[in-house]
């Protein structure tokens, strides 16, 4: 029996004097401890658990709290701080304690059902069949149930009870692993990996992904078919003439492994630790339903690059994908990119608001590589596959078509450059009917570098030029790009109307119309936008002449050699 744990301080410049703390109950056997913080411990014993405060300068222990229940075994979940305890006879009633600076709360218990009602008093319930583990940012406690209750089911499976902070922990899912045999848990990037030494394979679940509900729990079957972990060669050591021999393979699924929660894996044997990882990029392969697949990679932390590889592939031969899936997939991404719009949008305005202050627990939204953005689709994925014309051009507009109809869908601004991808083919296939219409029923959203790329290809499109006009006047804020375009059109009197319509004639700067008049080489559209200056200055100054600032000189001098001094408007006095 074990009633007491020593302690030794590792602090520097003092002398390294063990202490010794031994639990409270009497006669009670220490199962073991867990350090709950760096200066915060739990003695679990067989007759329930202690949590002390470690004391280090004084080389003593504070009891905190202590609480009094039979104890079969323990698990601790170090990321969550809950520590599990197995009581009861039989062993599957498990009472759970949360701690959190310096406190010990005893959260609801519950009881795992076993596969039949068990035939004798004993232990039924084995610590080796329970894991703890952070899933999707909730607490589950998974139960490897070797016999399935139900009597049309002979394999495995595993069940999962969701472990709230408040309220009670209730059965949620269930793992179905259609196989007997050896088993053990893994979870790694929120995905449960059951090992199977058998077949030495591994299966792989997502509680993300859709199952079927029973009436009780929600039944998943693996995502993947059944893969071995990939095999790792032991490097041989010794002096330089031994080490030229190969390196030995790993025994893979030994009966010697230990498996630790979340990702742990230890081969006794031979004296290794690994940390199990997931390769995405092979599970493009094995998952062929494109909307699943978009559903499983976006959940995982490393998926950015899977993700576009797996967009470009879709638009290229062999296996393209028909418009109905490409359509799945991109409304699935924009789904991710419009909750961190408005996560991100949510946050700004709180800020904005001041009300960060009075909330301190309010954090910034994380960008995870789930949220792909019009840039990343631009650059990887829509403007290499345009730029190859591998597809038909009518396939092409429709795939361009088609992500900006999706990014639309979920009211995301579309950027321009998405614009120039679609309007390309158009006028390189010279589908200028479709073009008008794109732009007719504003399929193509309005804003001023679509509008500026309109203008240039008035040269192999006449109409262009006014559909640019148009846009720009029902943007409203364009008013000064719709002078400049009708200026650079040598259209001085059309721009000079569009000013004098909105109001803005007053504030015009004089020199530049001037400008425009005389280059283009009409003396009488010249005469007429000088005579409108001169008025305007004669109405708000009271004389019709330039100031200096307005620069004006030699446009006078010009008018005076075309016109005559005496065709200058003279001041009126009243």
């Amino acid at each position: 029996m074990k009633w007491n744990i020593d302690f030794l301080n590792f602090i520097p410049d003092s002398p390294q004097l063990e202490y010794t703390q031994e639990c409270k109950t009497k006669n009670a056997n220490i199962l073991g401890f867990c350090w709950t913080s760096s200066t915060e411990i739990v003695f679990i014993t067989d007759q329930g658990i202690e949590f002390y405060q470690v004391l280090p300068e004084k080389r003593s222990l504070k009891l905190l709290k202590n609480q009094s229940i039979n104890v079969n075994w323990y698990m601790y979940c170090p990321e969550s701080s809950v520590i599990l305890l197995s009581t009861t006879v039989l062993g599957n009633v498990l009472q759970p304690f949360y701690f959190k600076s310096g406190t010990m709360s005893k959260l609801s218990k519950f009881e795992i059902e076993l596969p039949a009602a068990p035939k004798s008093s004993k232990l039924s319930l084995s610590e080796r069949d329970i894991a703890m583990a952070t899933i999707y940012g909730q607490l589950y406690v998974l139960y490897l149930r070797h016999h399935s209750r139900t009597s049309n089911s002979t394999g495995a499976e595993v069940v999962l009870y969701h472990l709230p902070r408040e309220g009670s922990c209730k059965k949620t899912r269930i793992l179905k692993l259609n196989r007997t045999g050896k088993f053990a848990l893994n979870v790694v990037d929120n995905l449960v990996v059951v090992h199977h030494q058998d077949t030495e394979t591994s299966v792989i679940f997502d509680i993300k992904l859709k199952g079927e509900f029973d009436g009780s729990a929600t039944i998943h079957q693996f995502v993947l078919p059944p893969r071995s972990i990939e095999p790792y060669q032991i490097p041989v050591a010794g002096p330089a003439s031994v080490t030229s021999q190969s390196p030995v393979p790993c025994k893979l699924y030994s009966s010697s492994w230990i498996v630790f929660q979340p990702d742990i894996i230890i081969s006794a044997s031979e004296g290794y630790l690994w940390s199990l990882q997931v390769k995405l990029e092979p599970v493009v392969n094995l998952l062929l339903d494109k909307g699943k697949l978009m559903d499983f990679l976006l959940q995982r932390k490393e998926c950015k690059m899977v993700i576009l590889s797996v967009c470009s592939q879709m638009l290229r031969e062999p296996g393209r994908g028909s418009l109905s899936v490409i359509a799945t997939v991109f409304d699935k991404l924009n789904h991710e990119y419009k909750k961190y719009l408005e996560a991100e949008q949510s946050y700004t305005m709180v800020v904005e608001a001041g009300l960060s202050r009075s909330n301190p627990l309010l954090k910034r939204p994380v960008r995870t590589q789930a949220v792909i953005d019009q840039s990343d689709m631009y650059t990887h994925v829509l403007s290499v596959f345009t730029e190859k014309k591998e597809a038909p051009h009518k396939f092409t507009i429709a795939v361009l078509m088609e992500y900006i109809r999706s990014l639309n869908q979920f009211q995301i601004a579309v950027q321009h450059y998405l614009y120039e991808l679609v309007i390309k083919p158009l006028v390189q296939h010279n589908l200028f009917y479709m073009l008008h219409q794109f732009l007719q029923y504003h399929v193509l959203s309005d804003s001023k570098p679509l509008a500026c790329l309109l203008l240039s290809l008035e040269s192999i499109y006449p109409p262009a030029h006014q559909l640019s006009l148009d846009m720009l006047k029902r943007l409203s804020t364009a008013n000064d790009e719709i002078v400049e375009v009708l200026l650079s059109k040598h259209q001085v009197l059309a721009a000079l109307r569009f000013i004098r319509g909105i109001g803005g004639h007053d504030s015009i700067s004089a020199r530049k119309f001037l400008d425009a008049a005389k280059q283009a080489d009409d003396d009488m559209l010249f005469y007429t936008i000088f005579r409108f200056f001169e008025q305007r200055n004669q109405r708000l100054r009271g004389n019709p002449s330039f100031t200096p600032g307005e620069h004006c000189e030699e446009h006078v001098t010009f008018f005076k050699q075309v016109f005559g001094e005496q065709a200058l408007m003279k001041p009126t006095t009243f």
